[in-house]
């Protein structure tokens, strides 16, 4: 194995094991129905960012000077950090758990190519093209056989597709941003602790107004400090291992098996059993992450990737 598949390899190691300890997320959340779903986002993504830029300060102070030459990327991808909690768990509020996540999840490298492309002017391969399809048909069949089993009607599901649209686009867009940072010889741990720790900021008002129930009973507060801790923190520095390593649209593709957790977790601790259709979509998304992290052969039409600092 050369050491450019390796390091390949590496990134799509850690972009998966971020993918599932985000999947656990749905399943923490209804330990604490007390509170709210802006309330969990604002404590998960803001608490969670500045745990990020808390380990990063040597780094960030170190390169304090290059973030500043890069100061509209890095307020880009704050500002996204702050939207896409809110927006995600608006979506799940409005259109329903399943729905929200798939739109959200589901749109976001698509997004997250569109990015590229306009951006950076890269090309995707067909194979890209054949495996992102594969895992986007696999999430719809996953939303239909869940929905399927769930007779609650959602509150709005046109307002809830619509911010799992924002969701997916401010996920790919942070993640464009900050290997954008990466990509200006800003190592990993600076460019994520920066951005996610303005984004984390951002929220902390946000979380002040609407996270009282926190402080309601052990319970709610133990819920969390996990998503802030593991899910978030934890998830997000395996995340920027990764990216430092591979693209983001291939990136957010990996992480098309978050709702694939999920919904395992869901049967196994809830209870909810996955009909025979939703097996369907998650062999389908399976094969997608197969098809889309293979490395690619030497030769290729797309351009290299420029390099970048891992640490």
């Amino acid at each position: 194995m050369t050491p450019s598949s390796k390091d390949h390899l590496l990134g799509v190691a850690g972009v998966l094991v971020a993918a599932v300890l985000w999947g656990t997320t749905g399943v923490s959340a209804t330990f604490a129905p007390e509170v709210g779903a802006v309330a969990i986002g604002a404590a998960a993504m803001g608490v969670g960012g500045l745990l990020q830029a808390a380990i990063a300060t040597r780094a960030i102070a170190r390169h304090a000077a290059a973030l500043r030459q890069q100061w509209p990327w890095l307020l880009v991808g704050a500002l996204a950090v702050a939207i896409y909690p809110l927006a995600f768990y608006g979506s799940m509020r409005m259109a329903g758990v399943t729905v929200g996540t798939v739109v959200s999840i589901g749109s976001a490298p698509l997004l997250s190519a569109v990015i590229e492309m306009v951006m950076d002017d890269l090309r995707v391969t067909a194979r890209w093209v054949f495996g992102a399809a594969l895992g986007l048909v696999g999430m719809a069949l996953l939303c239909i056989a869940e929905s399927g089993g769930h007779g609650s009607a959602a509150p709005s599901i046109p307002i809830g597709v619509a911010l799992g649209l924002l969701a997916g686009l401010t996920y790919a867009l942070f993640s464009w941003a900050a290997r954008r940072l990466m990509q200006r010889r800003i190592p990993s741990r600076a460019a994520m602790g920066a951005t996610f720790g303005l984004g984390g900021l951002t929220l902390m008002p946000v979380l002040l107004t609407t996270g009282a129930p926190f402080l309601a009973s052990w319970n709610n507060a133990g819920v969390g400090i996990y998503m802030a801790v593991v899910p978030m923190f934890l998830g997000y520095v395996c995340f920027g291992y990764g990216l430092a390593r591979i693209q983001a649209s291939m990136a957010t593709t990996i992480t098309l098996v978050e709702p694939v957790v999920a919904a395992a977790l869901a049967a196994v601790v809830v209870g909810e059993r996955l009909p025979e259709l939703g097996w369907v979509g998650v062999a389908l998304i399976f094969a997608c992450l197969v098809c889309i992290t293979l490395p690619a052969r030497t030769g290729g039409r797309t351009r290299p990737l420029p390099p970048t600092q891992a640490v």
